[in-house]
């Protein structure tokens, strides 16, 4: 009578631990899949920006801020993200030109009247994308992202940055857009 309950424990057990191990290999494919799915879903929005970005060039267009109305709608304390473009349509060359990029407070007297900020504080709202560099062949698209992240005490208020474009140290082109700062 014994070695029939201890058999019958030991056949339970190995059941327990194959249905455990089952369900263990099936979380782990559907945890892969989660993040599969959720990878290509950030790739694919990445891939239809550019592709926006670059349906907005046209011929005599060198640079595109993508923006509706230039205007882009920041929360206190939130962080957001403005799309630019820069194409190189310099003429005479087969190389690719060095290209330098940044940005600025368009009028920072307007910016300390308006704001009551200086031009230094406006620009710490930029974390990343303020200045770049970049080699870009002729015809070709660079397209890159100016990162904010504003306080949560930022002054209600709009500020217009400009990006200034340089191509091989010369002056290549420049456009602004704003920021207005919303409670």
């Amino acid at each position: 009578m014994q070695k029939k309950g201890a058999m019958e424990l030991s056949i339970g057990t190995i059941v327990i631990i194959v249905l455990a191990m089952s369900m263990l290999i099936l979380g782990l494919v559907l945890i892969k899949s989660i993040f599969t799915g959720a990878k290509y879903n950030v790739d694919t929005m990445n891939d239809k920006v550019k592709d926006e970005i670059n349906k907005l060039f046209v011929e005599d267009k060198k640079i595109i801020i993508y923006l509706a109305n230039q205007k882009a709608d920041i929360k206190q304390g939130k962080d957001w993200g403005v799309a630019f473009g820069i194409k190189n349509l310099k003429t005479g060359t087969v190389e690719a030109s060095k290209f330098n990029y940044d940005v600025t407070v368009a009028n920072p007297s307007e910016v300390k009247q308006n704001c009551g900020i200086n031009e230094k504080e406006a620009l710490s709202w930029i974390k990343a994308g303020k200045e770049g560099s970049i080699n870009i062949a002729p015809g070709d698209t660079y397209i890159n992202i100016i990162r904010f992240q504003l306080s949560e005490n930022a002054p209600l208020c709009i500020v217009r940055y400009n990006v200034n474009v340089k191509a091989d140290g010369e002056f290549y082109v420049a456009d602004s857009f704003d920021v207005n700062v919303e409670g």
